[in-house]
C-alpha cells in the first residue's frame, strides 16, 4: 500500500427520498429520462417514494450523509448501512450519522489506495495480522505516532469500522473464513443516576485502540463535557469590552447570557422571543443568594434545547431578563424576525443572524423533514465561534495577551466559577454548608454527578495546592545547586 493522505470522502445531501422502480401505472408513479446525448432517445424509468406497506413510514431525511467510493459513487455497502440504522430510530442525530460516513468514507479510502482494494475489503486470511481489519488498526496506530490523527478519532474510527464488519455479518452480506478479532465480554459495574449499583455485559475486541490520556495540572481546566478553562476576572473584562466594541448586539448578549446563566450554546441559541416577551414576569428569589431571578424551563416540550434531552430550569437574573426582553421586542429583532422562515413572531428564535437564518437550529427543527432544505449543513453555533476566532479573539491578542483563547463553553466553566466563589463566601460567613452549597452549584450547572460539581468547588485549592507544591520544591532544588556551587568552589 502507498503513502497514504486521506480527505474528506462524504457529503451531506440536503435532501434524501429513499424510492423504489415501479411500473408506469403504478399509484404514485413518477417519470425519469435520462439523457443519452444528442441524436439518442432518453432512457426511461419509472419510480415512487417509498412506503412501508404496515407502518406507512417513509424514509425522508435531510443532510443524509453518503460516503463515496475513489472514483466519485457512492459506496452501496456504507450507505446500506447509514439507512439501515437510520431506519431504527424514530428522532435520529444526522450529525451522529454524519461522524459515522465520515468514518467509513476515511476506512474505504484507505481500501481504494491498495492495489486490490476489491479483495481486500473481505480478506480474511489464516494468518491473523494479514486481515483487513488488523491491518487497519496497524494503519491507524502508525497515524498515531505520526501525529497525523488523535487517538480519540483513531479510536472512534476503528469503533465506526468493528460496528460495520459486526453489520454485515449481521445480515450474512458473506462470511468470514477468519474471525475478524478476538472477542471478550465482560461484567462492568457502576453506579447510575440515582446512586445504585448496575452491571452489565459489555463486548470488547483485540482491535480496541487506547487513549491514554495525559494530564497538565497547570492547564486550568475541569472537565465538563469536555475540557473547559474558567476566565479569571481579568480575561472576562477583556471580552465583554472587545464584544462592546464590536459592537454585535447579537453575539454581546449571547456570551453575557452564558455568563450569567451558565446554559449552552444550544440552550441560548435556541431561546425563543416568547421567553422574554412578558413585561411583569414572576420573580423568584435566586437559590444562590443575592436578587431575584425569572425561571425559565428549558428541555423537550419547551422549545429549548439542552443537553441530552434534559428537563431543567434556567435562572436568569432579573436585570439580565430586562435587556433579554427589551432586545426580544426591539424594531432590529423584529426586522430579523420577519426576513426568517413564517415571518414576525414571538415562536421565531430570539437571535437570528442579518439575514434571519438561526445561530442554532432547534432539535425540533432538524427533525421535521423540509423538501425545500438546500444547505448541507445544520446551524449549531458555528457562525458565532467564528466571529469569536475570527473578530473578537484577535482584538484581545491585539490589546492584552498574544496567547490568549478561550472556546464559548468555557464560559459556562466561567459561570461556575464565579457562582462557587459566591457560595464559598457564604460558607464562611456561616450562611450555608458546605454541602449546601454543593447541592446548589450542582442544581444550577444541570450536573448529573456530584462529583463534576466537586471540581468547581476544589478548583481554586487544587491549584493552589498545585503551585505550593512545585514552587516549595522549586526552592528545595535551588538549595541542593547552591549546596553544589558552594561545594565546588571549596575543592
Amino acid at each position: 500500500m502507498s503513502t497514504l493522505k486521506i480527505v474528506e470522502r462524504k457529503i451531506d445531501l440536503p435532501v434524501f427520498v429513499l424510492s423504489e422502480t415501479c411500473d408506469k401505472d403504478d399509484e404514485g408513479a413518477l417519470t425519469r429520462p435520462i439523457k443519452q446525448g444528442i441524436g439518442r432517445k432518453a432512457l426511461t424509468y419509472f419510480y415512487r417514494p417509498f412506503v412501508d406497506s404496515d407502518t406507512g413510514a417513509r424514509c425522508n431525511y435531510n443532510l443524509f450523509p453518503i460516503a463515496f467510493n475513489r472514483d466519485g459513487s457512492p459506496w452501496d455497502l456504507a450507505c446500506l448501512y447509514i439507512l439501515d440504522k437510520l431506519e431504527g430510530e424514530t428522532r435520529p442525530n444526522m450529525e451522529s450519522y454524519g461522524s459515522i460516513a465520515e468514518d467509513l468514507g476515511a476506512f474505504k479510502e484507505w481500501i481504494d489506495n491498495d492495489d486490490h482494494p476489491g479483495d481486500l475489503l473481505f480478506h480474511f486470511p489464516k494468518f491473523k495480522q494479514a486481515r483487513v481489519t488488523y491491518r487497519y488498526r496497524e494503519f491507524l496506530q502508525s497515524w498515531i505516532y505520526a501525529q497525523e490523527v488523535k487517538p480519540k478519532t483513531a479510536k472512534r474510527r476503528m469503533g465506526t469500522v468493528i460496528a460495520f464488519y459486526r453489520w454485515l455479518m449481521e445480515k450474512q452480506y458473506f462470511q468470514f473464513d477468519f474471525a475478524p478479532w478476538e472477542e471478550r465480554t465482560y461484567n462492568l459495574i457502576y453506579k447510575n443516576k440515582q446512586g445504585f449499583s448496575v452491571s452489565k455485559n459489555v463486548k470488547t475486541t483485540n482491535l480496541s485502540i487506547k487513549t491514554p490520556e495525559t494530564t497538565d495540572p497547570f492547564d486550568g481546566t475541569i472537565m465538563d463535557g469536555g475540557e473547559l478553562r474558567p476566565l479569571p476576572e481579568i480575561e472576562q473584562r477583556w471580552v465583554f469590552d472587545a464584544a462592546k466594541e464590536l459592537r454585535n448586539p447579537e453575539i454581546y448578549l449571547i456570551l453575557l447570557f452564558i455568563v450569567l446563566t451558565g446554559a449552552r450554546i444550544q440552550t441560548v441559541g435556541t431561546l425563543r422571543r416568547r421567553h422574554f416577551a412578558n413585561p411583569h414576569p414572576k420573580l423568584s428569589k435566586s437559590i444562590s443568594g443575592g436578587g431575584e431571578v425569572v425561571k425559565i424551563t428549558a428541555g423537550p416540550g419547551t422549545g429549548i434545547d439542552t443537553k441530552n434531552d434534559k428537563k431543567a430550569i434556567l435562572m436568569v437574573p432579573k436585570a439580565l431578563y430586562d435587556v433579554m426582553h427589551s432586545y426580544a421586542l426591539s424594531p432590529r429583532t423584529r426586522s430579523r424576525c420577519s426576513r426568517a422562515p413564517g415571518g414576525d413572531h414571538l415562536e421565531q428564535h430570539l437571535f437570528l443572524t442579518q439575514q434571519g437564518t438561526h445561530y442554532f437550529e432547534s432539535k425540533e427543527t432538524t427533525l421535521n423533514f423540509n423538501p425545500e432544505f438546500k444547505r448541507r449543513h445544520h446551524k449549531k453555533g458555528g457562525t458565532v465561534r467564528q466571529y469569536l476566532k475570527d473578530r473578537l479573539i484577535p482584538m484581545i491578542q491585539e490589546r492584552h495577551d498574544k496567547n490568549f483563547h478561550f472556546r464559548i463553553h468555557d464560559l459556562r466553566a466561567t459561570f461556575g466559577m464565579n457562582t462557587e466563589a459566591k457560595l464559598v463566601k457564604m460558607v464562611q460567613a456561616g450562611v450555608i454548608t458546605l454541602d449546601k452549597a454543593r447541592q446548589i452549584l450542582r442544581t444550577l450547572m444541570w450536573h448529573e454527578s456530584s462529583a463534576t460539581t466537586d471540581q468547581y468547588l476544589d478548583y481554586r485549592a487544587q491549584m493552589e495546592r498545585i503551585f505550593t507544591a512545585v514552587n516549595e520544591y522549586g526552592d528545595q532544588v535551588q538549595a541542593w545547586i547552591d549546596t553544589a556551587k558552594n561545594g565546588f568552589k571549596n575543592e
